[in-house]
């Protein structure tokens, strides 16, 4: 089932974001090659301007797992989670109606 990581930054979460964003891809790179990312990515500040310089409000994540607990336990284990760029995560379930896959 897939599950929706809403993910919100704590304030001016840029620098942090900058530092671990490698490890944070890496992290996410394993369920892209697992087949297991419907859709992931950071949500800018501000719309139509370079979030590289106004910042990040936080993330969306869509991507499958066996349980929430599973779920839970991977974004848990997230590198921005451990660098403090996360304030806040909201897990639920997700089911995908459009596109029909």
């Amino acid at each position: 089932m897939y599950f929706a990581f809403y993910c919100e930054d704590v304030p001016d979460s840029l620098e942090a974001r900058l530092a671990t964003r490698d490890a944070h891809l890496e992290n996410l790179k394993v369920l892209v090659d697992a087949g297991r990312i419907l859709m992931a990515g950071p949500m800018p500040k501000v719309a139509g301007q370079s979030p590289a310089e106004v910042g990040f409000d936080g993330s969306l994540i869509i991507a499958d797992f066996d349980s929430q607990a599973e779920a839970e336990a991977w974004i848990n284990n997230d590198p921005y989670v451990a660098a403090g760029v996360f304030e806040k995560i909201t897990t639920r379930p997700f089911v995908q109606v459009f596109p029909q896959a």
